[in-house]
């Protein structure tokens, strides 16, 4: 009895040409099975995997990559030190959600690093060569020199939050300066009426709409915002703490604080508590991000919650987009899409 393993008539590894005889369709139906695409009848569809089950047909993966000038790879660039990518959450849970996006593909994820110039100089080595299909760009700065690296060499991007209000590349973000307004309105409304403000990196875009937020939610209210109000943080613990000391030398009858981002509301607690003030009841405090430091913090933290898984699974709609249109970029411009995702305060005992 003649038995059906993985080797086909000439004794090597089945073909899509004997797929295609065993099936009793062409080559590029089997093809259109392989590859997933809709435009196939369900009986069609059943004789093709038939097939390519009693041959034991292995799909050729590398050969469709380079037939199609393709890599099967995404990479996920954070232009800041390893430091700051494992410290911080919003890193972990935009690598979450990318992941989980991406895991119903067949693309391979490569994690890299590139916040010191070493670092950037071997990154642009390792994209001239084209070894990506797409990058993904996270916490970049207003004068990162990646974004127009990447438009030079041609490979699709898409980066999490834009450059400025004059942004070219796709991107994804959380409506910063709506969620700025949502926590200044929510101290005004608990009967606070000297609320600072600790900024993140002010090379950052985001940042810079939330301090937008900030400013305006005051003056709305009928507040003069006074700019010895807000100090310039950095998104980072210790940052919080300097500026939180600082804005204390200046304004000692500050009664709440709104930070711009959770880790740098911990500094700013730890400030507090040196300096002998009581949480919520001498200074109210505000974080943003909503990250699992809010909900651990003693008292737990009021935050500002953006969708981060969120926003890294529609990165990778918007990327995969991208990499299968095959005009040039160039070409793309007024096509380019802008992703905001909506923010929601979530109050908690600090405040």
């Amino acid at each position: 009895m003649a038995t059906h393993g993985a080797r086909g008539r000439s004794g090597g590894r089945p073909t899509l040409e004997e797929v295609a005889a065993r099936a009793g369709v062409g080559r590029g139906t089997v093809s259109r099975v392989i590859n997933g695409s809709p435009r196939v009848s369900d009986a069609t569809r059943a004789a093709v995997e038939a097939a390519v089950a009693e041959l034991g047909y292995v799909p050729n993966t590398a050969a469709r990559a380079l037939a199609a000038n393709r890599t099967d790879a995404i990479a996920l660039v954070v232009p800041e030190p390893e430091t700051r990518f494992f410290a911080e959450p919003y890193f972990s849970d935009m690598l979450k959600g990318v992941g989980a996006a991406l895991s119903d593909t067949e693309m391979q994820l490569l994690l890299i690093f590139a916040g010191s110039d070493r670092e950037r100089r071997r990154l642009a080595q390792y994209l001239a060569a084209h070894r990506v299909d797409g990058v993904l760009l996270v916490s970049v700065h207003a004068d990162d020199p990646l974004p127009d690296l990447l438009a030079q060499l041609e490979i699709p991007a898409v980066i999490s939050g834009p450059r400025s209000s004059a942004e070219t590349l796709p991107s994804v973000d959380s409506d910063n300066y709506g969620g700025a307004r949502q926590a200044v309105e929510h101290l005004l409304s608990r009967g606070r009426t000297r609320v600072a403000h600790i900024t993140g990196r002010l090379d950052v875009y985001g940042a810079q709409r939330r301090v937008d937020g900030y400013r305006e939610a005051m003056s709305d209210a009928g507040h003069r915002v006074d700019e010895g109000m807000i100090e310039a943080g950095d998104f980072t613990e210790e940052g919080g703490h300097r500026a939180m000391v600082a804005l204390l030398e200046r304004h000692p009858d500050i009664d709440a604080v709104f930070a711009a981002s959770d880790v740098t509301a911990s500094g700013a607690r730890r400030a507090l508590r040196d300096a002998g003030r009581r949480i919520p009841e001498d200074v109210a405090l505000v974080g943003y991000d909503d990250s699992a430091i809010a909900r651990h913090m003693e008292p737990p933290l009021t935050s500002v919650r953006q969708p981060i898984e969120e926003m890294g699974r529609r990165m990778i709609d918007l990327l995969l987009t991208e990499v299968a249109d095959r005009r040039p970029l160039a070409s793309r411009g007024l096509e380019r899409r802008q992703m905001v995702l909506a923010t929601e305060l979530v109050s908690r005992s600090s405040s």
